[in-house]
Formats: structure tokens, C-alpha cells, sequence
């Protein structure tokens, strides 16, 4: 038996084809995700699917790389040169980057790229569907592949998947600027859990399902479908045991010696990027140029290596960027340059990680000052090289990083003059607050490390999935429903309590417009024909309202959670109760109506409600929030509930509530069958009231006192209309 297997899928594999001559070699990816990776990729079964990183049109060739790749539990997607051009270079990183990295003006809305962005994503997720099997687990990475998750889901409804997000998650501000938003959206909500690396990016991917798609949201859960699905910050990290050993190692001594020699008694100060225009390369050398200008005593006593990795420069903002970069250090140079000393050392190419770690451990500061960047792991290579715990990291608030390394200098890179105040407290820090800030950053980057982000993120994705199963259990399937059916079928003295708004019809906008349709009258009048039921409309709506729409039936109703009871056949009675606290609660509501438009109080006779569902998103819920804090002190003395609702908050006497209506039919009758179905908070009170063996159902998956759930008022009346028939059924036989 075969057990299950993990797959990740991600734009590039961890290996790289090049040709020398006619010869392929696969060149194994050092990069932190690789190694990270490493340990489940080539475990078993389990399999990495990816672009081997080269334009291969042959057929025999892509059959001999798919073959030799095999053996690396490696399996490629082969791109031709269009869908690269328009996917990759196009959508991905021409769309995609510099909207994410706040560079709006840079972004090329073309729909040529976005058709073929979701083509290239449909053979990526056609790629995972071929392989998937039964209880495997899926990890997609990146932007490049967004539209992934749900193409698997659509094809696989119970599949376990998760997604990561290796750059920042903009704000909803400069995300809606997408023409696609939606279908972004959409496709990365198919994952049961999403991983970012901060807080505050998964609070933006959050608020942008909300005010988007109209998601609901709990904390950091989305509920698709009554779904719940997590979104939640992983900060990643490296393999501080690689980059730790590797400045130890004593064949690294030459590196250092020759770097050592080269700087002579200055202090060095490096930094390492991709050429790309949010890693802030120009601020930073505006920066090295003023602390040179304004403080003259640095001349000769500070050497700068910049080494910048090539990427992109055929593309207009980037070589923009790298003409740019190459005049200020040539300008730089020439005006403070000495016969003995250089102060900028500028290199555009790679380096070997070997010369890396040595540079990373010897240098005396580390600049790390993007515009924007999802995490930036330079800074932590810088942390886990300092093995005698001496040097200064210099860390952009704008980096995910900021977010850990606190002890870092951080800076905001737009900000000149504290930058060139940085660049003067790390030249001049004493080494025992240098070992204090870095004792602490390698303590952090030891622990949570490449290993603990990958096991945290597994470990999390299947606390998701045990999740969504207790709900699942909980789900009127086909089995249950029978079950059901039977018991209504069997029992001769039923009692049936139904809430309205949101059980037995959708929400609307405008309360009042939520009137019973002719099919859910005709529904309701069949169940009050068969003489063993007794049907109960339990409601907080007002009692005028309710008679209007249900009065000239013969059924019993419940209005304002209690408060009025209209018993079948009978005329309607009211709970006689204090109501003198209504107007100080109408007028705390009504300081909260006045600044929030297109929210309104409802005044009903026994309990005030304000609501805000037709408010801006995210205003509604702060409004709501401020509301509930100033209504505390007076309900507590007084005595009453307030209950939060369907974008509704709601006071009330705590003499009256939905379950002790309930009960004035329960207790003083012998029914064999028992059902309650309700959506709201509301209805809690309701399902608690229930005596043991009765059927509760909650409308919505949300955590509930309910045996059973549905998803929909349209599941609820399929239900009704099932145990009609089956009644109909049984009488005509």
C-alpha cells in the first residue's frame, strides 16, 4: 500500500539545465527554499514540480531530461518561449512584482500575458492532477503560480493544499488596482492554508478577500462555502547550520585573510542584492555618499563593497536602474578617492557561497535597506556568519526581517538623515553592544530556521484539514439525511422551530425587502397541513412585520427573540419586561449611526438594533466593535444581552431569548421529533434548549451548539421539501 506523498510545485526546480556544447548539466540550486525543501522532495514518493530553468523545444530531449530527473524525485514543466515571455517575464514579473513592491507605475496591465498567465498555471495544476492521489499534500509556492490551488480544487475537492507567498501581499488599496483582483483572490482561497511572511501581509490578504469577494472572515480564518481556511504569517529563514559551519570552516581562512588584507585597518561594510529597483540600491548610496560629505573623518577609515547579482538588465527600469547605480559609484569614487583607498568596491556579478560567508563574516556592517521586500534572507546569512557575535546589521523597516531582528538598526530607507545617523551609530558602536544585538539575532535565526519553517507550516496545514473534518462530520450528507427522514417518517407528534432571516431566506440589504416568496409560503402551509407538526417561526424580527408577512396562517410565531409569542389560532401576547434602558441604548447607537453612512436603528419593543450591513467593509466591523465597547457598562447594568449578529448588533433583556421561547413548547409537550434550524448567534440559545435526541441544524459551518449543519437557506427548504414528500409519499401507499 502505497502511503501518501507530498508535492510542491513551484516556478523553477531545484536544479538548473545548462548546455555546454551539446551536453546537458543539471546544476543543483544552493538557494534557501532548495534546502529547506530538501528533506521532503527527496523522501519517498514525494515529488518537486517545477521549470528546469531552460527553454527545451525537443521532444527527445524533454523525455531524457523527464528522465533523468525522475531519480531526483524532480518532474519538469517545459515552457515554450512565448509562454515564458508573457507568463514569467510578462505578468509575473512586469504585473505581478512591482504591484507587490509598491511600484504601481511600473506594472503592464496586458491581457495577452494574463491569458497566457492562466494557461501556464492550468498546466502546472494539469501537472499536479496527473500524480495527485488520495490523501497527498500539495505546497505551491509563489506568485507566479496564484491561480493554482483552486485549478487543483475544481478537479479535487478534498485535496490537502497548501500556498506560500515568498514577496510581500500589498494592501487592499494597491491591490484592487489589478483588473483580475478577483480571480487572483479566487484562485489562491482554493488552498486550506495560506502562508505569508508577516502579519501585516496576511491581514492585507485577508482584508482584500473581505471587501473583494465578501469573504467571511473570523481572525485569521476565511470561510468558503462555510469553509474554514487559514491564513496565517510563516516568516521563512535559512539553514543557519549551513552558514554557521561554513564560516567556521578553516579552508575559508584564505577568503578572509585576502579580504582582511584588502580593507586594510578600515571598516567594511557590504551589501548583497538582485539588481531590481525595490531593494533600494539608490537610496542606500545617497546615504553612503552624505555620511562621507558630512562627516569627512570616515575618508580612508570605511571601505563599502556593493555586490550586486545580475537580473533582468535587458528590461527598461532595470537597466534604468543599473546605469544609475553605475554613474553614483563612479561619482562617489571619483570625489572622494585617495591615492591609497577606494571607498566604493562595486561588483555586478555573482559571488560563490564560500566567498559569500567569508565576506558575510568579516565585514564590520551589513546594509539590508530595501523599499519593500517579502522577508530578505541576506540579513539572516549576515547573523549566522558572525560566529565571534561582533558586527552591526543595519535592517529596512520595510524588510519582513524588521519584524524579528529588532536588534538590528532599523531604519526607513526614505529617511536620509537617519539613515546617515545609522551608518554613524554602527561605525562607531562599542563591541559590547554589537555582541549584546547579535548574540540575540543568531538566537533567533538558530531556532527558527529553514527546518522549523517548513515544519511549522506542514504541521499547521494538517491542524487545518482535522479542522475542516470535525465540520465536515458534522454535515448533513446523503446518510444523515436518510437517517433524518426515517425519524420524521416514524414520529407521530412533531415539533419543527425554524428562524427566518438567513435559515429560510437570504439576507437582503433591506431587512424589509427579505418577504417570504410565493414557494417558501406554499413550503410552510404544507408542513402546517400535516397534523402531527407543529410548526414554530422563531424570530427577532418585529412583531408587526412578522404578522404582516405570516399572520393569516395558521402557525405559530415567535417575534423579537421572545418578546411577543403568537401561539397558533390564538392572538398575539407580549413578555411584560423593564424597557426603560431603550433610551440610553438608542442614543449610544445612534453617536455611532451618525458617523457611519448607510448603517440604521431598528427600534423594536423590547430590544434596539443597529445595523451595518450595508456599511463599507472593514468601517461596518469598526464601528461595530466601538459600538459594543460603549454599550458594555450599560447593559451590564441592566441587565441585558447584547448579541452580535449578521452584521447586526442587537440589545435586548436577558429575560428574553429565542431558547426560553423554545421551551414553552418543549416542556409542556410530548414530542417524539424534535428539529430547530437557525443561523445566527441568536439561535444558540435555541439549540442549548433542545432535550437530548433532538435534530439542531445550524445554516452556515461556522462553530455552533448544532448537531448538524447546511450551507444554505436553499439547503434548508431542499430538506423541508424532502421530508414533505416523504409524508406524501407514505400516505399515497
Amino acid at each position: 500500500m502505497n502511503r501518501a506523498k507530498t508535492i510542491i510545485v513551484s516556478n523553477r526546480l531545484p536544479v538548473k539545465i545548462v548546455f555546454n556544447g551539446e551536453q546537458m548539466i543539471y546544476q543543483s540550486s544552493e538557494g534557501g527554499l532548495a534546502t529547506g525543501l530538501g528533506s521532503i522532495y527527496k523522501d519517498g514518493d514525494n515529488i518537486w514540480i517545477g521549470w528546469p530553468g531552460a527553454i527545451i523545444n525537443e521532444e527527445t530531449k524533454q523525455e531524457k531530461i523527464a528522465d533523468d530527473l525522475t531519480d531526483r524525485n524532480l518532474s519538469p514543466i517545459f515552457l515554450t518561449e512565448e509562454e515564458y515571455n508573457k507568463y514569467y517575464e510578462g505578468f509575473s514579473n512586469e504585473t505581478l512584482w512591482p504591484l507587490f513592491h509598491y511600484f504601481p507605475s511600473y506594472a503592464n496591465y496586458s491581457d495577452e500575458n494574463w491569458n497566457m498567465y492562466k494557461a501556464v498555471n492550468q498546466k502546472f495544476a494539469d501537472a499536479v492532477l496527473e500524480v495527485l492521489k488520495n490523501d497527498d499534500q500539495i505546497w505551491v509556492h509563489d506568485y507566479q503560480l496564484m491561480l493554482v490551488p483552486q485549478m487543483i480544487r475544481a478537479k479535487a475537492r478534498n485535496a490537502k493544499i497548501g500556498f506560500f507567498l515568498h514577496i510581500p501581499f500589498p494592501s487592499y488599496e494597491v491591490f484592487r488596482l489589478l483588473p483580475w483582483r478577483d480571480e487572483l483572490l479566487k484562485g489562491l482561497v482554493g488552498a486550506d492554508l495560506l502562508g505569508f511572511h508577516t502579519y501585516d501581509d496576511s491581514k492585507y490578504f485577508i482584508n482584500s478577500c473581505q471587501r473583494i469577494l465578501g469573504l467571511t472572515t473570523n481572525s485569521n480564518q476565511l470561510f468558503i462555502h462555510d469553509k474554514p481556511i487559514i491564513a496565517d504569517a510563516f516568516p521563512i529563514s535559512i539553514d543557519f547550520d549551513k552558514f554557521n559551519s561554513l564560516a567556521n570552516d578553516p579552508l575559508q581562512k584564505p577568503h578572509e585573510e585576502n579580504i582582511v588584507k584588502r580593507k586594510g585597518k578600515a571598516k567594511l561594510m557590504i551589501s548583497v542584492d538582485r539588481l531590481d529597483y525595490s531593494k533600494g540600491l539608490i537610496n542606500r548610496l545617497k546615504a553612503f555618499d552624505k555620511l562621507l560629505e558630512q562627516n569627512p573623518q570616515y575618508i580612508e577609515k570605511v571601505v563599502f563593497v556593493q555586490l550586486v547579482v545580475p537580473s533582468r538588465d535587458t528590461v527598461k527600469q532595470y537597466a534604468d536602474l543599473k546605469e544609475e547605480v553605475d554613474k553614483m559609484v563612479s561619482n562617489i569614487n571619483s570625489k572622494y578617492s585617495t591615492l591609497e583607498w577606494v571607498p566604493i568596491h562595486y561588483f555586478y556579478r555573482s559571488f560563490s557561497i564560500d566567498l559569500l560567508a567569508a565576506l558575510y563574516k568579516t565585514a564590520d556592517i551589513a546594509l539590508v535597506t530595501p523599499m519593500r521586500d517579502g522577508m530578505n534572507l541576506v540579513s539572516k546569512e549576515y547573523v549566522a556568519c558572525k560566529t565571534d557575535e561582533t558586527g552591526v546589521l543595519i535592517l529596512s523597516e520595510m524588510a519582513g526581517a524588521s519584524k524579528e531582528l529588532n536588534d538590528a538598526l532599523v531604519i526607513n530607507p526614505n529617511d536620509s538623515n537617519k539613515f546617515v545617523k545609522a551608518l554613524v551609530h554602527a561605525l562607531e558602536m562599542p563591541v559590547d553592544e554589537q555582541r549584546q544585538r547579535m548574540r540575540s539575532m543568531r538566537e533567533i535565526v538558530s531556532r527558527f530556521n529553514i527546518h522549523h519553517w517548513v515544519k511549522v507550516f506542514m504541521n499547521r496545514l494538517e491542524d487545518v484539514k482535522v479542522l475542516q473534518r470535525k465540520l465536515s462530520v458534522r454535515e448533513i450528507t446523503p446518510m444523515i439525511e436518510t437517517m433524518i427522514k426515517e425519524r420524521y417518517q416514524r414520529d407521530q407528534k412533531r415539533l419543527l422551530l425554524l428562524d427566518y432571516d438567513g435559515t429560510l431566506v437570504e439576507f437582503n440589504n433591506n431587512p424589509l425587502l427579505a418577504y417570504p416568496d410565493f414557494e417558501l409560503i406554499q413550503l410552510i402551509q404544507k408542513l402546517i397541513d400535516d397534523h402531527k407538526n407543529t410548526v414554530v417561526l422563531i424570530s427577532g424580527r418585529k412583531q408587526e412585520t412578522l404578522d404582516e408577512w405570516f399572520g393569516h396562517m395558521n402557525l405559530s410565531i415567535v417575534a423579537e427573540h421572545g418578546a411577543w409569542i403568537k401561539r397558533r389560532g390564538k392572538i398575539w401576547q407580549h413578555h411584560e419586561i423593564d424597557v426603560s434602558w431603550k433610551e440610553d441604548i438608542y442614543n449610544t447607537m445612534q453617536s455611532i449611526n451618525e458617523r457611519t453612512p448607510r448603517s440604521f436603528i431598528e427600534d423594536k419593543s423590547y430590544s434596539v438594533a443597529w445595523h451595518y450591513r450595508n456599511v463599507e467593509i472593514g468601517l461596518g466591523e469598526l464601528r461595530a466593535k466601538e459600538l459594543v465597547e460603549n454599550l458594555k457598562t450599560i447593559a451590564a447594568d441592566n441587565g441585558l444581552q447584547i448579541m452580535h449578529g449578521n452584521k447586526v448588533i442587537e440589545v435586548k433583556s436577558n429575560e428574553v431569548n429565542k431558547g426560553k421561547a423554545a421551551k414553552k413548547w418543549i416542556d409542556h409537550h410530548n414530542y417524539d421529533f424534535i428539529m430547530a434550524i437557525g443561523d445566527d448567534f441568536t439561535d444558540e440559545d435555541t439549540f442549548r434548549a433542545l432535550p437530548k435526541g433532538s435534530v439542531s441544524i445550524k445554516v452556515g459551518g461556522t462553530s455552533s451548539e448544532a448537531a448538524f449543519y447546511l450551507h444554505t437557506p436553499t439547503d434548508v427548504r431542499l430538506l423541508l421539501k424532502k421530508l414533505i414528500k416523504t409524508k406524501e409519499k407514505i400516505t399515497i401507499e
